[in-house]
């Protein structure tokens, strides 16, 4: 073999392996054709400027039948702050109990959201990194990206805070060697939700 030739192979074989990888990093797809979802779950400790995106199922993993979790508010519009009891923006809102002897931490969050016209649906899921509930009292969480404590991630341009429909909530909240507990909560028909308004 000359070596124009083998220069010829040699860059031929360059070229497919750069296409072999780059080929290596595509989202692996589904039977129908479609680009799977991506299996990572938003955290937050995320920044606001990295956005939160749905997950396809729930992945909370927790069999305990012991109640020592409560949600005993939660809101998606018409917001109240717990403390002072004066209306706040509209978000997310949820307020926690832990009615055990001991602090409790670990605490997952997974929720759904309907739009009751389309019947669209999205799913999202935080572990609320930093979270502490100290035994026989209550904590309140809010969605809505701002850099505090006991303030989450969401995604703004979810259907939330897209939709003009009613948007229904499913909510489930879980923490180590505790019950999971669920509720629910609606944005009503009309304007959608703006952040801090």
């Amino acid at each position: 073999m000359n070596r124009r030739k083998l220069f010829a192979v040699a860059i031929g074989v360059t070229v497919s392996a750069g296409i072999l990888s780059a080929c290596g990093s595509t989202p692996p797809k589904t039977a129908s054709g479609a680009t799977a979802p991506s299996t990572a779950t938003p955290s937050a400790s995320q920044t606001n400027s990295e956005l939160t995106l749905p997950v396809a199922s729930n992945p909370i993993v927790n069999n305990s039948a012991t109640p020592n979790l409560q949600i005993t508010y939660a809101a998606a519009e018409n917001n109240v702050d717990p403390a002072t009891k004066n209306p706040i923006g509209d978000q997310l809102e949820l307020t926690l109990k832990n009615s055990s002897s001991t602090p409790m931490s670990g605490i997952e969050v997974y929720y759904e959201m309907t739009d009751i016209v389309t019947k669209a649906k999205e799913a999202y899921y935080q572990k609320l990194n930093g979270l502490i509930i100290p035994a026989k009292q209550e904590s309140t969480v809010y969605f809505d990206n701002k850099k505090q404590a006991g303030h989450y991630p969401e995604n703004q341009f979810s259907l939330y805070r897209s939709s003009q429909n009613e948007v229904d909530f499913k909510i489930w909240v879980s923490a180590p060697g505790s019950k999971i507990a669920q509720t629910t909560a609606i944005k009503s028909k009309g304007t959608s939700e703006k952040p801090n308004a």
